[in-house]
């Protein structure tokens, strides 16, 4: 059965309109989802991170990664708990194991974390935090800022080039095995701006930085998962993860469905999307990405030229707003329609359809099993 898919315009469309719904009376919609997916997960079990043995390998003692799909290390010269890392295999769309949503590595843990990603052939990091902020530290720094190399257990890490984008760096990582020739190339995506169990201050600029990142994702074989992590792995990372993978969902021309894709993610990993804002931040920046695409407004973006209505009549149809201060952020939609979806290429079809829509299934009603 083929699905139906839908125009950008149209997806935005049908998108702002429950966004708006969701947004009336102080963001109830939004508070009662979120309500509910506070309990996904709650039952299933954290065995190897409670061990005495892993207690120290954690950053945050209450963040524990699921045993049904932690991620799970060689054995090292014959240590029982040497396999245990806090990381979890959490789904993008493509298969239960497209990204590896992680902790922010310990001093004592980055030769873990090296290895973990050797071992899962990772091409991509995406970091979204700062390593400290004043005296709080979020993440051990475990690549070079700079040109040079340093070694983490066997694993040898050497930064050959560093670039800055709008908000966000990007280095070039070389690894290598000791007494290895093989070397691989990994391109480690740096976000620091991102506040701790807060939201950036705009959409656009999560939304280039996901962008690159998901153009990226695009062009390369699907070697491995892409390693995600903040500082404890759930709230940034999980944010990212589902605008990611909702972006790739829109480009197929299916419709999003953000309240699935974040329950989804929670069984796998505790507490992904960790803040109401967090949550209702996801949906902003996919309206935002959304509306670029169709050169129309989205009740979260910067206005547009022509005559869509103004935040005062936003308000008046929706009674609420997104949050404080986001009141002159609102417009409602621009009618103009843009062309259908254009076809993926080879590469892009790593995402399959049909995979995507694995736990994000639309409505019946746009289904077209004759399409």
């Amino acid at each position: 059965m083929k699905v139906q898919t839908f125009s950008r315009a149209q997806i935005l469309q049908g998108f702002q309109d429950r966004c708006l719904t969701q947004a009336v009376n102080d963001n109830k919609g939004f508070k009662q989802e979120f309500e509910v997916l506070n309990e996904v997960g709650k039952d299933l079990a954290t065995r190897a991170g409670e061990l005495e043995a892993n207690r120290d390998k954690n950053r945050y003692s209450t963040i524990l990664p699921y045993d049904h799909c932690r991620v799970r290390l060689s054995f090292q010269d014959s240590q029982s708990h040497s396999d245990y890392i806090n990381a979890s295999f959490v789904p993008g769309g493509g298969s239960e194991r497209d990204f590896i949503c992680t902790q922010g590595p310990l001093h004592n843990t980055m030769a873990d974390f090296w290895r973990m990603v050797w071992e899962q052939n990772v091409r991509i990091i995406v970091m979204v935090t700062a390593l400290r902020h004043k005296d709080i530290v979020f993440c051990d720094k475990y690549w070079p800022l700079e040109r040079g190399t340093v070694y983490h257990g066997l694993v040898q890490v050497t930064t050959v080039t560093r670039k800055q984008g709008p908000d966000y760096f990007f280095t070039t990582i070389n690894l290598k095995q000791r007494d290895c020739p093989t070397e691989r190339t990994i391109t480690h995506y740096y976000y620091p701006s991102w506040p701790d169990q807060g939201v950036p201050k705009d959409p656009s600029s999560l939304c280039v930085f996901t962008e690159h990142v998901r153009q990226h994702l695009q062009s390369i074989p699907r070697l491995g998962p892409a390693v995600v992590h903040c500082s404890a792995g759930v709230g940034r990372s999980g944010t990212f993860v589902t605008l990611l993978w909702l972006m790739q969902l829109c480009a197929r021309g299916i419709h999003p469905n953000i309240r699935a894709a974040v329950e989804d993610l929670r069984l796998h990993r505790m507490w992904m999307v960790q803040t109401l804002e967090q949550y209702i931040f996801a949906h902003r920046c996919l309206l935002h990405w959304l509306s670029a695409g169709t050169g129309t407004t989205s009740a979260c973006g910067p206005q547009s030229r022509g005559t869509a209505p103004n935040a005062d009549q936003i308000q008046e149809r929706t009674h609420s707003s997104w949050g404080r201060g986001d009141r002159d952020r609102r417009r409602h939609r621009h009618h103009q329609q843009t062309p259908s979806v254009q076809p993926q290429s080879p590469v892009q079809n790593m995402f399959n359809p049909g995979n995507l829509l694995r736990r994000l299934l639309p409505s019946s009603t746009q289904f077209n099993p004759g399409s």
